[in-house]
């Protein structure tokens, strides 16, 4: 009987993790390609975070040396 309810609770949770799957059609791939779709950060926060570690002097831009704030490492 338990191995009955694991098997039952096994194919449940397999159909539940294959349900979240679709086929894309290439004409909307136009739309996840989008800049505002991607879950990174676009090239502007980038240079914003990177001005903004220059301007408070915690450490040089991606990693870099530390400083005294003036962005000259």
């Amino acid at each position: 009987m338990r191995s009955l309810t694991k098997l039952i609770a096994f194919c449940a949770l397999t159909v539940l993790a294959f349900s979240g799957c679709q086929a894309v059609k290439p004409y909307q791939t136009q739309q996840l390609k989008d800049e505002a779709m991607q879950t990174n950060a676009s090239a502007l926060e980038k240079l914003e975070g990177e001005a903004e570690t220059y301007r408070e002097g915690a450490s040089g831009g991606m990693g870099g040396k530390t400083g005294g704030g003036c962005g000259c490492n």
